[in-house]
């Protein structure tokens, strides 16, 4: 049964990430700023679960796992920093890779603290 949960959260999670990314592009922005929205907004849903506590098992695999697990990615948070650097935009990228951590684990712990 937890697999189908899984899947169940990645089919609302993953075509998130892609409407974020594309959104992103659409509106002649730099895909990276589709990627730091969905793992910031990923961090705080998954801070809020896991702030609740006793949260049952389908729900964190349905949630935690399925939903968050697919709208966030970190292999493409790498990818976006590794482009920016070959664009030689370093100064990008650094301000992308502090600002993806600060802000995911910010929202993570905010929501964390909030759901106590």
């Amino acid at each position: 049964m937890t697999p189908l949960l899984v899947a169940a959260g990645a089919l609302a999670g993953a075509p998130l990430r892609l409407l974020a990314t594309r959104l992103a592009v659409r509106s002649r922005r730099d895909p990276a700023l589709g990627t730091l929205a969905v793992n910031v907004a990923g961090s705080a849903v998954l801070g809020v679960l896991l702030g609740l506590g006793d949260v049952p098992a389908p729900v964190l695999a349905l949630v935690g796992t399925g939903f968050c697990g697919t709208l966030t990615t970190f292999s493409t948070f790498g990818a976006d920093v590794v482009r920016l650097v070959e664009e030689r935009a370093v100064g990008r990228a650094v301000a992308h890779l502090t600002a993806a951590l600060v802000l995911g684990l910010g929202t993570a712990a905010a929501g964390y603290l909030l759901a106590r």
